[in-house]
């Protein structure tokens, strides 16, 4: 048993002084050949250009960002809403946000019943104004209110098209 154990122990110790001897030193040659061309190559910084201030020179064309200012009746000719009217309270409500609650049938014409976001109750006839596009009432049935809106194009020239409020159940 002391045989084998002494011939495994010389064994091993040959094959460690095998694999730790010599000096690699052609591998240290080879590492300081292969780094010799590596160095880094950083671009110069672009030029920096000095600043121009930029001249706005359009202070006479109308703001893109604000709504075009209405023009009084009468003004420019064609379709135009008459400005100078006073205006009914259901012309600060979108027609959106009005709902038609129902229809009284009377012996001098029609009126129908509208509710505003805020729960009043208002009665209208053909001839009122309502909405915030100029909308008047042109005719009321049964189950709807039939309006004339004048509407201001991107081109601001207006226009006229007609708008229909259904009966809410």
């Amino acid at each position: 048993m002391k045989a084998s154990r002494l011939l495994t122990m010389i064994f091993f110790a040959s094959a460690l002084t095998g694999c730790g001897g010599g000096d690699m030193e052609d591998l240290r040659q080879f590492m300081d050949e292969a780094g010799k061309d590596m160095q880094g190559k950083i671009e110069p910084l672009p030029q920096i250009r000095a600043y121009e201030p930029f001249g706005y020179d359009a202070f006479d064309l109308p703001d893109p960002f604000k709504p075009r200012k209405l023009t009084a009746a009468g003004g420019g000719g064609g379709l135009q809403p008459d400005l100078t009217r006073p205006r009914e309270p259901l012309e600060a409500y979108s027609l959106e946000t009005l709902k038609m609650v129902g229809m009284i049938g009377r012996k001098n014409g029609s009126h129908a019943v509208i509710a505003t976001p805020d729960k009043t109750i208002y009665h209208v006839r053909p001839g009122n104004y309502m909405g915030q596009n100029f909308g008047l009432i042109t005719r009321i049935t049964d189950n709807e209110i039939v309006l004339k809106e004048i509407v201001q194009d991107s081109a601001g020239d207006w226009a006229e098209r007609t708008s229909t409020m259904t009966l809410q159940e």
